[in-house]
């Protein structure tokens, strides 16, 4: 049973924009915290930002740059990573995780995993 599907990434130019997003299983929406990891070439897998969908509370790591933020939409149960100003460092292998508490959102306390989304940033 698929929990989570993400969507929306590709290939861009630097400058550009990406909305990445993730449509989780009922189950997940309304009792996870949601968010979004990343992995590039040769780098470990690394957390950016998730949201309680239960009460829209936040995390994000030190790694994500402000002009990056997540938000959620509880009526189609999805939750979204809004890229802006993309740089070739951003690219990577972005994966849509639930944890039982959004916490540090650390690797460890991931649950389940989606399949992942490629985006390439091109200078």
């Amino acid at each position: 049973q698929v929990q989570l599907v993400e969507s929306g990434g590709g290939s861009v130019q630097a400058g550009g924009s990406l909305r990445l997003s993730c449509a989780a299983s009922e189950y997940i929406y309304s009792s996870k915290c949601l968010g979004w990891f990343r992995q590039a070439p040769g780098k470990e897998r690394e957390g950016l930002a998730a949201v309680y969908p239960a009460d829209g509370s936040t995390v994000y790591s030190d790694s994500l740059e402000d002009r990056n933020f997540i938000s959620q939409d509880n009526a189609k149960r999805m939750i979204y990573l809004h890229m802006n100003n993309l740089k070739p460092e951003d690219t990577a292998r972005y994966y849509c995780a639930a944890a039982a508490a959004c916490g540090s959102w650390h690797i460890s306390d991931i649950a389940y995993w989606g399949q992942g989304t490629q985006v390439t940033v091109s200078s």
